[in-house]
């Protein structure tokens, strides 16, 4: 828990210093690659947890890896490293992601199915959705065939499960009390 504050505040601290400096979509695009190189290879996560290289081996290393990243990304890298925090980089840059998201008033919301739907009912479920939602939608599908049929909404911290796996399990529970 104390690892995702610290990655919000230095995420936080990050954002804001790309809104004054008037770098935000190049900073954006750094903070992807990190996470995307987090998530093709565990060896990057187990490089920078590794507590055997020095810090100003691991600022080398990662200056080389992102070697077209903005001088701010760098910047910011090398001061996370010296500040032996470079374990939650990936979480730093997710969370970046986010705020951005936030601050640009993007709401991401996520769909899940036993398959792909069609314009209209993704549309149609998008319109009972977007009363409530206070910004501009950015939408991910996914599938999950144990679904059965039907569909699951994701918004932040709130679901509505409208699948029949669910409608069965609650069917289940209330015939067997």
């Amino acid at each position: 828990m104390n690892s995702t504050k610290s990655a919000s505040r230095y995420a936080k601290a990050l954002l804001e210093l790309a809104i004054e400096m008037n770098k935000i979509d190049r900073i954006a695009a750094d903070m992807r690659a990190i996470v995307a190189a987090k998530e093709e290879t565990s060896e990057f996560q187990l490089f920078l947890n590794s507590p055997l290289i020095q810090s100003d081996k691991k600022v080398s290393i990662l200056n080389q890896l992102f070697d077209g990243f903005d001088e701010l990304s760098l910047s910011f890298i090398a001061l996370i490293t010296k500040n032996r925090r470079e374990g939650i980089l990936a979480e730093i840059a997710a969370s970046f992601d986010e705020q951005l998201k936030e601050h640009q008033g993007i709401v991401p919301v996520t769909l899940v199915s036993t398959k792909k739907l069609d314009e209209a009912t993704v549309n149609s479920i998008l319109a009972r959705v977007k009363p409530a939602i206070n910004g501009e939608i950015e939408l991910t599908e996914k599938f999950d065939e144990s679904l059965v049929g039907g569909f699951i909404v994701k918004i932040g911290n709130t679901q509505v499960d409208a699948s029949i796996s669910n409608q069965l399990k609650n069917l289940k529970q209330r015939l067997t009390r």
